[in-house]
């Protein structure tokens, strides 16, 4: 029996295998992550070469026999998109020619997420054109966290398991603060379902921070709706990407009488001078997790903190291998 998420991220995750050999292959997106994930289930990476022709063209070699096995390619699609996508679409190509039972694509950061509908005329549905890359390519099945719309589970035509870094936050969030003065804040109308669910987690109160949105990139806020004067206040969203809506939700709610103001992100993409945008801000921290590798100026910032994901995912790959529930994690 695998032990819970609390359990199992102060030791090793048991793994048994009941579709041949347990193998897990890394690509160049996040081999930190992928080297933590492997200490948490007590199994080595895969060895294999993931490499670049003089021309940038990717090449892959699996250096150990995998037939027969069941394999879980690590590889988030974050910056650069397009080559870790690449080196995703072809690891998994080199394994299904290898003839590996099943090919897991275990994709912490599932790049092109925000593109999940037709935004205006004549523009593309990323997500479903990259979920069907990912199922030709020869994936038996997906797991990724915390997509930006869940219904892109649905662009895939294998079974997609989505999974959710709330646990991970709840821990925490109930470490560091007296949640009784606790306040869990939906940066949009569009979070909310996600922040309720947090804020379920901890009895806390939520609020939400009404935006309009004049243009891709930038936000303005209009209004924030609920009392949120003399809480700790606790914003909780999908990805932190230039850190516009981050800096104007802090500014509003310390407007309406907020004593302090955190950010719980799953994903910190953090382009362009989101970082120095963050650390320049009256936010208090920005908390995210690790699915996307961190870059030195993120490494360095004074408020931005990581928490790792490595053992969730690890227990969700044993519980994957083994036949077992893994939506049983977040009940």
């Amino acid at each position: 029996m695998l032990t819970s998420v609390s359990t199992m991220s102060r030791g090793k995750v048991p793994v048994s295998a009941k579709n041949g050999a347990i193998k897990l292959v890394a690509g160049n997106s996040n081999p930190a992550l992928a080297e933590a994930i492997s200490s948490c289930l007590s199994l080595p990476l895969t060895k294999a070469i993931v490499r670049r022709f003089a021309d940038m063209e990717i090449f892959v070699e699996i250096q150990e026999n995998v037939r027969g096995s069941d394999v879980f390619v690590i590889q988030s699609t974050s910056y650069p998109a397009n080559d870790h996508l690449m080196e995703l679409l072809i690891i998994i190509d080199a394994l299904r020619r290898a003839s590996a039972r099943r090919i897991t694509a275990v994709i912490p950061y599932f790049g092109y997420a925000r593109q999940d509908r037709k935004a205006g005329p004549r523009t593309p549905i990323s997500a479903k054109l990259v979920a069907n890359l990912i199922t030709h390519a020869g994936a038996d099945r997906v797991m990724t966290l915390d997509l930006h719309a869940g219904q892109i589970q649905g662009f895939f035509d294998i079974p997609t398991d989505n999974l959710y870094a709330s646990p991970v936050m709840v821990r925490d969030i109930k470490d560091k603060f007296d949640l009784s003065k606790v306040m869990v804040v939906s940066p949009d109308v569009g979070g909310v379902v996600r922040a309720r669910g947090l804020a379920k987690r901890i009895n806390a109160p939520l609020a939400i921070i009404d935006k309009r949105r004049e243009r891709a990139g930038e936000s303005e806020v209009m209004n924030v709706i609920g009392d949120v004067d003399g809480y700790t206040c606790i914003l909780v969203d999908d990805i932190v990407d230039s850190g516009g809506t981050l800096v104007n939700a802090a500014d509003a709610l310390l407007a309406n009488g907020a004593k302090d103001v955190y950010a719980y992100i799953t994903h910190g993409v953090l382009s362009g001078g989101a970082v120095a945008r963050v650390t320049s801000s009256k936010l208090k921290e920005l908390v995210i997790t690790d699915s996307i590798q961190p870059t030195e100026a993120i490494r360095k910032a004074a408020n931005i903190r990581h928490l790792s994901i490595a053992p969730l995912i690890g227990e969700a790959i044993g519980r994957t291998a083994s036949e077992e529930s893994v939506s049983s994690l977040f009940d």
